[in-house]
C-alpha cells in the first residue's frame, strides 16, 4: 500500500480537461500495414509459415556454399612446391555470388538504423537493385548463348587482329551493354524523388553485378576427380558440410538408389555381388546357394580392383578370410552384409540417400530451394505487373475500355496454364525462364479482377477527383494515388499465386518436363518409383514434405494476412 504523498505507478494519472483536449494520454494509432502486420505475427500458423520459408530462403542463398562436391581447400605438391587452391570458389557462378551479396549487403542496409531513410523505403531500394542485377544477369546469359552468335560474331572478332594484338574484349562490351539496359529499364521507377539519386543507386547495383560477372566470366567448374587424387595420396582436401554437388555422380562405382546414411564406399558392395552372381549363373546355380571356395577366391580377386585405400583393402581381405573360416557355406547375402558393415565408416556419407541417377539427395533438396523460391516470386511478379496494369485501366476508365479488356481477361481465364506448360515444354527449350514467363503471362487474371473492383470504387472518391482537377498525369493518378489504396487484396492473393506456381513447377518436373540439369523437388519425387516398379521411400517422403510444407506456408501466411485486413474482423477486434 503506498504511503501518504505517494502514488501507485501502476495506476493511470489523472489529467485535466484541457490536457485531454490537447491529446494527453491518447495512444497514437498505428498505420494500416503496421496494424495488419501486428495481427499476422500474432498467429501461430503464420509464424510457422514464415519460419519454414525463411529456412528455404536461407538454403536458396547458401546451398552452393553448404552442399558442394568441390573441396573448400585443396593442397597438392607440384615440382616440389606446395600449391593451395580453392576449387569450391572457382566453381561458383555469378548468380551464386550475387545472391549472397544481395542477402548480406541488403540485410545490413535494411537493418542499420538511418534517420533519413525509413526501412520500408530501404526495402524498396534493395528490391530495385536486385531486379537490376537480375536483368543484367539474364541479358548476359542471353548474350553468351548460341542465339546471338551471328549478331555478336563481329564483336567477338574484335578480340583478334592480324598482328595478334587485342583491340577490344567481348566480355567488356557485352557486360557494358547489359548494364546500360538494366539501368535505363529501371530509371523510370520513382523509388526516389531525385532522378540523380536513382541513377547513382542503379549505377552502384549495375557496377557490382558487372564486376561479379566479369570476375567469374572464365570460371569453369573442374571435374569431380578428387577421389582418384585422394586415393593416390596426391592431394589433401577439406570439404564443406555436405561434400556433394547436386549433379555429381561417382564414375567408378554405382551409387544409384542408396539408402539414407550409407557411404559411397558401400556402393562397391554391388561389384562383389555382381561377380559372385555371375559365377553362380555360369554354373547354373541360384544365388541363394553357397558359393564355396571358388566364390571366395573371386571375391578376393575383385577386391584388388576396387578404388580403396590400401589399409581399407587389407581390412576387407581380413573380413573375407574370416567369413570363409567361420562360415564356409556362406551365400551371397552373407558376403554383402559383411562387406557393408566394414565399409560403413569409409568414404563420404549420403545423409538422405541417392536418387536413381546416383546423385546425393540432400544436396539436390537444398539446391532446389532456389528454383522453388525464384519461380514463385518471379512468375508472380510478372503476373502482378500485367494484372495491376490491366485492372487499373479497366477500373479507372470503365465503359468500353472495361468491356474490351475484360473480354481479354475472360480469354486468358479459359486457358489452362498447366496444359499450356506441358505443350510449351514439348516445343520450347526446357528452361526455367521460359516456365516463369509462361506462368506469369497467363496467371494475371486474378490480380486484374481484384484491382478492377477496387478502382471502380475509388475512381469517384474525393482524392481522385482532386488529383484529376490539379492536372496530374494518368500514371501518377493510377499508380501513386489509387494503387496504394486498392492493392491490399492483390497482395493477399499473391501469396496463393506463389504457392500455385511452385505446384505447377513441381508437377512439370514430376512429369519429366521440368528444367534440364537443375535440381527440382518434383523431379526427385518422380524418381521414387524405379523402372522395375520398386518403391524408394526416401525419394518420396523428403521432396514430398518439402513441397507440402512450402505450399502450406504460403497458404497459411495468405490466410493470416487476409484475416488481418478483413474489415469485419477488424471491427470485431476493436
Amino acid at each position: 500500500m503506498p504511503k501518504a504523498g505517494q502514488t501507485n505507478s501502476n495506476q493511470p494519472q489523472a489529467i485535466t480537461g484541457i490536457q485531454a483536449m490537447q491529446g494527453h494520454g491518447v495512444k497514437q494509432a498505428r498505420g494500416f500495414w503496421a496494424e495488419a502486420w501486428s495481427q499476422v505475427i500474432r498467429r501461430f500458423s503464420a509464424i510457422i509459415g514464415f519460419s519454414w520459408l525463411g529456412l528455404v530462403a536461407f538454403f536458396a542463398v547458401t546451398a552452393p556454399f553448404v552442399a558442394n562436391g568441390h573441396p573448400l581447400r585443396m593442397v597438392r605438391t607440384e615440382d616440389g612446391q606446395r600449391v593451395v587452391t580453392y576449387p569450391l570458389f572457382q566453381s561458383l557462378t555469378a548468380a551464386d555470388w550475387l545472391l549472397l551479396i544481395a542477402a548480406v549487403a541488403g540485410g545490413i542496409f535494411i537493418a542499420v538504423p538511418l534517420s533519413g531513410l525509413k526501412r520500408p523505403k530501404r526495402l524498396g531500394w534493395v528490391i530495385v537493385a536486385m531486379v537490376c542485377g537480375t536483368i543484367i544477369t539474364l541479358l548476359i546469359t542471353l548474350l553468351r548463348s548460341n542465339i546471338f552468335d551471328r549478331v555478336f560474331g563481329a564483336i567477338r572478332e574484335l578480340e583478334r587482329t592480324a598482328d595478334g594484338t587485342q583491340v577490344a574484349s567481348y566480355p567488356i562490351i557485352a557486360i557494358t551493354i547489359a548494364a546500360s539496359i538494366g539501368v535505363l529499364a529501371l530509371l523510370w521507377i520513382p523509388f526516389a524523388q531525385s532522378i540523380m539519386t536513382r541513377l547513382i543507386w542503379l549505377a552502384i547495383a549495375a557496377s557490382v553485378t558487372a564486376g561479379v560477372i566479369g570476375a567469374t566470366w572464365n570460371n569453369r567448374a573442374p571435374i569431380f576427380n578428387y577421389t582418384e587424387l585422394e586415393l593416390r595420396s596426391d592431394v589433401q582436401t577439406t570439404y564443406t558440410i555436405i561434400p556433394w554437388s547436386p549433379n555429381q555422380r561417382p564414375s567408378d562405382r554405382n551409387t544409384r538408389t542408396m539408402g539414407p546414411g550409407q557411404t559411397d564406399a558401400q556402393a562397391l558392395v554391388r561389384n562383389f555381388n555382381n561377380a559372385v552372381s555371375n559365377y553362380l549363373d555360369a554354373q547354373r546355380r541360384p544365388v541363394t546357394d553357397p558359393f564355396g571356395p571358388e566364390g571366395f577366391r573371386i571375391a578376393r580377386s575383385v577386391l584388388t580392383t576396387q578404388p580403396l585405400e590400401p589399409d581399407v583393402q587389407a581390412s576387407l581381405l581380413e573380413v573375407i578370410n574370416r567369413l570363409e573360416a567361420e562360415n564356409p557355406e556362406a551365400v551371397r547375402r552373407d558376403l554383402r552384409y559383411a562387406i557393408e558393415a566394414e565399409l560403413s565408416t569409409v568414404g563420404k556419407r549420403f545423409p538422405l540417400g541417392t536418387d536413381n541417377q546416383g546423385q546425393d539427395m540432400l544436396s539436390q533438396l537444398l539446391h532446389a530451394c532456389r528454383l522453388s523460391i525464384s519461380i514463385g516470386l518471379v512468375s508472380t511478379g510478372i503476373s502482378l505487373i500485367i494484372g495491376i496494369t490491366v485492372g487499373a485501366l479497366m477500373g479507372y476508365f470503365g465503359g468500353w475500355v472495361d468491356l474490351i479488356l475484360y473480354r481479354f481477361v475472360e480469354i486468358f481465364m479459359a486457358i489452362p496454364v498447366l496444359f499450356l506448360l506441358i505443350v510449351a515444354a514439348g516445343v520450347l527449350p526446357k528452361n526455367i525462364y521460359v516456365m516463369m514467363i509462361i506462368i506469369g503471362c497467363f496467371s494475371w487474371t486474378g490480380a486484374a479482377r481484384f484491382i478492377r473492383a477496387e478502382f471502380l470504387k475509388l475512381r469517384n472518391m474525393d482524392f481522385v477527383q482532386s488529383a484529376r482537377a490539379t492536372g496530374l498525369p494518368l500514371r501518377s493518378i493510377l499508380f501513386k494515388h489509387m494503387l496504394p489504396n486498392g492493392v491490399t487484396p492483390v497482395l493477399v492473393e499473391s501469396s496463393f499465386a506463389i504457392a500455385a506456381a511452385i505446384l505447377a513447377e513441381a508437377t512439370l518436373s514430376y512429369l519429366g518436363l521440368g528444367p534440364d540439369d537443375q535440381a527440382s523437388w518434383g523431379k526427385l519425387l518422380a524418381s521414387a518409383t524405379g523402372q522395375s516398379g520398386e518403391f524408394f521411400w526416401w525419394l518420396a517422403i523428403f521432396p514430398g514434405m518439402a513441397i507440402f510444407l512450402t505450399v502450406l506456408s504460403y497458404n497459411l501466411i495468405g490466410e493470416a494476412l487476409r484475416d488481418a485486413i478483413d474489415p469485419k474482423l477488424k471491427k470485431a477486434r476493436v
